[in-house]
């Protein structure tokens, strides 16, 4: 992950099945240069399946230089080689972590609408904090709710690079890009339609929003 202004993540669905290797090739090759993370969210199958099912998406996103991310498991990403896990509050610590996948590995830590979580992330050696949820989400539900003030004081004060989550999509995503958000996660906006068409929206979206702070 790199700072060359805001970015994309993408939060796959749960089914990773089927042709979804071939809409992340789409997504990626629309997003050059903008996604920049994938992170692989998938629930309740053993680690020999989520292994299965990661091989072909890894190697896209090494193909694309796009970082490769897991969600929850240590474990797993420490299995497949990945390039880094993300730990929501209930899923360790990430000194321990750290000690697990070794220095090159990217953390981020779920932090919801919490300052002290995130500078805690901080402190614990995060490479990045996410916030959220910012919107309703047909994703994932979150009894959490972050505003575009969190994202000012997050990139004003700290080098760490920050996430913005939830519910976001091209038509409600400039003020998180204008409040500061490194990056934009995002899933059911890409793959719940074209994620061609939702990739290049939400390019449109971030390079307008970008050119706007810049005046």
């Amino acid at each position: 992950m790199t700072d060359i202004g805001c970015q994309l993540y993408l939060i796959s669905p749960l089914d990773v099945g089927g042709d979804f290797p071939t809409r992340l090739e789409r997504a990626l090759q629309a997003g050059a240069g903008l996604v920049t993370a994938f992170q692989l969210r998938i629930k309740n199958l053993d680690q020999h399946e989520a292994a299965r099912l990661a091989q072909p998406l890894q190697a896209i996103c090494a193909a694309h230089d796009v970082a490769f991310i897991v969600n929850d498991s240590v474990p797993l990403a420490k299995r497949i080689g990945a390039d880094g896990v993300h730990l929501g509050q209930g899923d360790g610590d990430p000194r321990e972590a750290r000690e697990e996948l070794g220095l090159e590995a990217q953390i981020g830590v779920t932090c919801h609408a919490s300052r002290h979580l995130a500078m805690e992330a901080g402190d614990a050696g995060a490479d990045y904090v996410a916030f959220g949820a910012f919107f309703d989400s047909t994703t994932k539900s979150s009894e959490h709710r972050a505003d575009t003030e969190m994202l000012e004081w997050w990139s004003g004060l700290f080098e760490i690079p920050c996430v913005a989550i939830g519910g976001i999509t091209p038509d409600n995503c400039r003020p998180l890009v204008e409040a500061g958000a490194d990056f934009l996660a995002v899933s059911g906006a890409v793959w719940n339609g074209d994620e061609v068409a939702a990739v290049k929206a939400f390019a449109a979206q971030i390079e307008a929003a970008q050119a706007d702070r810049a005046d």
